[in-house]
């Protein structure tokens, strides 16, 4: 069996063969929990979350200073202009379920 890899396809590094990022891991890390709960939570093997712990503590500060940018930019939000497409969308979806609703009385 393969050893597990983090790749990096130029989305950030995650475990290989999954959508997972070490940045995923790093907050669990950071919460305090462990490399076993960590895997099942995410329903990964031991060895896919230790992979991860290695990248994150062979690039430490890389993955600490992207990490805190994440967090910046979730904190910042959407710009005005993707909440108003947004908000567009969530409005035909709306008017499309109403729509499908009536039709199916």
């Amino acid at each position: 069996m393969n050893e597990p890899r983090i790749v990096d396809h130029g989305d950030g590094p995650k475990i290989e063969g999954t959508r997972i990022t070490v940045y995923t891991v790093y907050e669990d890390l950071r919460a305090g929990c462990s490399r076993d709960w960590i895997a099942v939570n995410l329903g990964l093997s031991s060895r896919q979350v230790q992979a991860a712990i290695d990248y994150i503590g062979e690039h430490q500060a890389q993955v600490a200073g992207d990490y805190e940018r994440i967090l910046e930019r979730i904190r910042k939000g959407n710009p005005p202009e993707i909440e108003a497409k947004l908000r567009a969308n969530r409005e035909k979806l709306k008017a499309w379920l109403a729509e499908r609703a009536v039709g199916s009385r």
